[in-house]
């Protein structure tokens, strides 16, 4: 049995709690209970478990006497355990009512195929039950997954190499910081190679997240265990003061959450330059002021669009990124590949300078979104996708770009602005697009788009207004 075939078993298992009334989101953090215990057996890491709390433990029970016991051991591990385990653990409360419901879910986890598991890998098993959650709309979970093919480029092209502090400040599940461990394990070197220091850091110190949902925390934390991850996640809100411990990174991969803060309040960070209600200008201005100043320290970022045009302190911290920053490429990115249909998006690429100023010099800029067909279910965003865009990404060596850019080809992918001409756009926005089917390539904003809808709405109400005005003619 393969690990899409336990996922799609273990996920069908969710048809059972459905008269207890269990969505799909509580489903899988209460499998992640049950599942947690088993995994610990089946990889031999029970000894920080009491022995009256494993798994043979809790197979054992029947009934309302397995229920109490299910209750008391999410308590007891919660409350008197100590390291990941507590913190997985912590604040754990059943939504199962039904305690035959319990016992078929405990039943069919003791009864799947666990060597084909161990083989495949536990991690990746449990990643596929968490994009199988996110993929259903009911669940709610899509707001924070982001596609794996899209993760999978980003860390490719920021490439993370052993030895660098990595950190996802709006880590979800910790999808990034998981990819950016394999590219390192998969590309760079044997683990087994590095001295025993770099080996300790590697687990223990080189990937870091924090997530403000205590049920998505509890689901990174497990993600994390499963690859033999155990850097600090924390549970906090990362754009308020707690916030502040998460710096001096030399990587940093990140989607974070869209809108605004709750009330339209403003954000709590006493360092922010910018305050703005905006939660992605707030995140940005975090990620680029938590990346070490040593001309190294790099990002990619998953932004709407809004974060391209939006004037006041959106310009401001446009300005402000691109002066401490080399914000070198921007990957307008197709729509419908993230779960919330219509969600326009971008990726940014940038690396932190030495200085605060001067940094960004020309802005590459990739539209993989003009004359795309929209991506979803039935149309799945795949690596090839994405070919043509590393290609021409080629780091940050301008030499190698050059030869991917002509000037005879306008309506290309591909464009360079510089700064100046950049500084030079109304509010200074970013939100350049140049493809137009059917027509030579031109540069036009949001603004400029909007002016040309009012302008066709004009003509249409007035071409109304003549016709009603006819109208009344014909009919006196």
């Amino acid at each position: 049995m393969t690990n899409n075939e336990i996922v799609a078993k273990l996920w069908n298992m969710c048809n059972v709690l459905r008269d207890d009334g269990i969505t799909y989101h509580q489903y899988v953090t209460e499998l992640t209970y049950i599942l947690f215990l088993k995994m610990a057996k089946e990889t031999g890491s029970e000894k920080n478990i009491p022995d009256r709390y494993r798994w043979d433990e809790l197979k054992k029970k029947e009934g309302m006497e397995l229920k109490r016991f299910y209750e008391e051991l999410l308590r007891e591990l919660g409350d008197n355990c100590t390291g990941r385990i507590q913190e997985i653990y912590s604040g754990a409360k059943s939504n199962i009512e039904e305690p035959a419901n319990l016992k078929k879910i405990i039943t069919n986890i003791d009864s799947l195929d666990w060597y084909s598991a161990k083989e495949e890998g536990l991690g990746n098993l449990y990643e596929g039950l968490l994009e199988k959650n996110a993929s259903e709309k009911k669940s709610g979970a899509g707001q924070y997954f982001t596609p794996r093919v899209l993760i999978d480029v980003m860390t490719r092209l920021i490439a993370p190499q052993p030895g660098e502090r990595c950190n996802d400040p709006a880590c979800g599940t910790f999808g990034f910081m998981i990819a950016a461990d394999s590219y390192i394990k998969k590309n760079t070197y044997d683990l087994c190679a590095l001295v025993e220091e770099t080996q300790k850091f590697q687990k223990y110190e080189a990937f870091t997240g924090g997530e403000l949902v205590h049920e998505t925390h509890r689901l990174a934390l497990m993600n994390a265990m499963l690859h033999d991850i155990e850097g600090k996640i924390y549970l906090c809100d990362t754009l308020s003061n707690q916030g502040k411990v998460m710096k001096d990174f030399d990587v940093i991969l990140t989607n974070p959450p869209f809108g605004t803060k709750k009330g339209g309040e403003r954000a709590t960070r006493d360092d922010f330059t910018y305050q703005t209600s905006n939660k992605q200008l707030n995140f940005l201005q975090h990620i680029y002021r938590s990346l070490k100043r040593n001309g190294k320290a790099r990002a990619a970022v998953v932004l709407p669009d809004n974060v391209l045009f939006a004037d006041g302190d959106g310009e401001r911290i446009r300005r402000d990124l691109m002066e401490k920053c080399n914000l070198h490429t921007i990957l307008r990115l197709p729509t419908g590949i993230f779960y919330a249909q219509g969600v326009k998006t971008n990726v940014l690429f940038f690396t932190r300078g030495k200085t605060d100023q001067g940094n960004t010099k020309e802005v590459w800029i990739y539209d993989l979104r003009s004359e795309m067909p929209s991506f979803g279910k039935t149309n799945r965003l795949k690596i090839s996708h994405f070919d043509e865009f590393v290609e021409c990404y080629k780091g940050a060596d301008l030499s190698a770009r050059e030869q991917t850019y002509s000037e005879e080809n306008p309506n290309g992918r591909w464009r360079r602005f510089t700064y100046d001409e950049i500084l030079s756009r109304d509010k200074t926005s970013l939100d350049i697009t140049w493809i137009r089917s059917g027509a030579e390539g031109e540069d036009f904003t949001l603004t400029e788009l909007l002016e040309q809808i009012k302008e066709k709405s004009a003509n249409i109400a007035n071409a109304v207004a003549e016709l009603e005005k006819l109208l009344g003619e014909v009919n006196e």
